[in-house]
């Protein structure tokens, strides 16, 4: 057991950047829950025109979060070689790329955001109007493409100190964010202690000056403490990346671009052939999708921390060492993941009696929750796996592993089972669910075989 087991040193390191992680998510998970809470409290056509809006911002935020994925990995390598040069450079290339992706993201929302929101609204049959949740969508849209610049630098800013193993300061600010994003929501949204009542607009503007705050923390602790963080000293006095280098994280990083895209896409395609089965199915789906939200922080701040840690190893030419800790890492993360499924199991039947909803789909949710609960250690180590697989470069290796697995087998699973098998939604959902384990077994195959095992900065 010990080639599974770490001492109480190895655990430490570990939580210690796992941990802030987790609460930051959790947090965030959590306050997005009171946010549409509130705005739902407003009215229907506004919380359906802020709810479009997101989907356009999510893709956006998706973006970013893949073009920072694919320079983390050469950022936590070079940190591991002691490279800060090559930091340096990697901090530059996302300013750039980030910066012009910015740019393109906001041009197009500003100049097309209604004719996007207008793809998603048809004939409310009674519980809305078309038009006035259009015009609260592009209200809210327009107002929040204010906040795209300081995300996109937070982000920036976040991701590098992450790849150093600094995620307290990320941490605190994103909390920093939250407390004021919820504060100024509720002042904002419904005009307490004499604010005007704004309502999608106060919840615009909130969100807004909270992402300038989180920006703000983290820009300036991370400047103050220069020194020490070297890779920002004199990181503005040019933008030049080596071409060389931009050619390698273009090369690595493409496909985890294209692979956030498709993947989500993905998702979003499983969840339209569940719904094939009515609408208590989406209404059950919902309410298990945002307990397992919750519990799902713990395998996806572990898939994180693994990403930083195995990165540095591999950096430093540590390859027995990266080996060691990625199986310990991978046991940990299923561990924990078979502790907190099985307690969610238990609670299972008592979640969905906080939603005011039918019988029925209190029932159904609470045996969605418990699949769910099953496939956690699962999820866990397919996580742990895409993980292992990118941190060492290996970027078009899971692009297959991931997205493309959903589209060549789930996908077409699901759609069958959904509209030719007769199977009830259950059936249909653990069958799609099963399919995992075969990702399972060609994701212990690559790790097993250390096809990961790679130095992309030693050049």
């Amino acid at each position: 057991m010990k080639r599974f087991i770490g001492d109480k040193k190895f655990y430490m390191m570990v939580l210690s950047i796992a941990v802030p992680i987790m609460v930051q998510n959790g947090i965030t998970n959590f306050v997005a829950m009171l946010d549409n809470i509130m705005i739902g409290r407003v009215g229907t056509e506004q919380m359906s025109g802020v709810a479009v809006a997101n989907q356009l911002l999510f893709v956006f935020n998706i973006s970013i979060f893949g073009m920072v994925s694919g320079a983390g990995i050469f950022g936590a390598q070079f940190y591991g070689s002691r490279n800060m040069e090559g930091l340096r450079d990697t901090f530059r290339f996302k300013v750039v790329s980030l910066s012009l992706l910015t740019l393109m993201g906001i041009l197009l929302m500003y100049f097309k955001g209604d004719a996007l929101i207008s793809l998603y609204l048809h004939d409310s049959d009674g519980i809305g109007s078309v038009d006035a949740t259009l015009q609260y969508g592009v209200r809210y849209l327009r107002l929040m493409l204010v906040g795209m610049v300081p995300y996109a630098f937070a982000q920036i800013y976040a991701s590098t100190l992450r790849e150093m193993g600094e995620t307290v300061a990320p941490m605190r600010a994103g909390v920093a964010a939250v407390i004021t994003n919820t504060a100024l929501n509720y002042i904002l949204i419904f005009g307490k202690f004499g604010a005007p009542r704004l309502g999608v607009s106060g919840a615009a503007i909130a969100t807004v000056v909270s992402r300038f705050v989180e920006c703000g923390m983290i820009m300036i602790w991370t400047h103050r403490r220069a020194q020490k963080l070297v890779f920002i000293q004199g990181a503005f006095r040019s933008l030049r990346v080596p071409f060389s280098l931009v050619k390698r994280i273009l090369v690595k990083g493409s496909p985890l671009m294209v692979n956030e895209f498709l993947w989500s896409m993905g998702m979003a395609t499983l969840t339209q052939c569940y719904s094939t089965y009515g609408l208590v199915v989406i209404a059950g789906l919902n309410i298990s999708t945002t307990i397992s939200n919750v519990c799902n922080v713990i395998w996806i701040a572990m898939g994180s921390a693994l990403s930083i840690i195995i990165g540095q190893l591999l950096g430093a030419g540590k390859m027995e060492e990266a080996k060691d800790t990625d199986r310990k890492l991978i046991f940990f993360s299923v561990s924990s993941c078979l502790l907190i499924g099985a307690l969610l199991m238990l609670l299972a039947p008592v979640f969905p009696k906080i939603y005011n909803t039918s019988e029925e789909v209190r029932s159904l949710a609470a045996k969605f929750i418990m699949i769910g609960a099953c496939f956690m250690p699962v999820q866990a180590f397919l996580h742990a796996a895409y993980f292992t697989l990118r941190s060492g470069g290996k970027t078009v290796i899971t692009f297959f592993f991931d997205s493309g697995f959903v589209w060549a087998c789930s996908i077409p699973a699901a759609f069958f089972l959904s509209r030719y098998s007769g199977f009830p939604i259950l059936t249909t959902y653990i069958l799609c669910q099963s399919l995992d384990i075969i990702k399972c077994v060609i994701g212990f195959i690559l790790v097993k075989k250390g096809v990961w095992l790679q130095n992309i900065v030693g050049e």
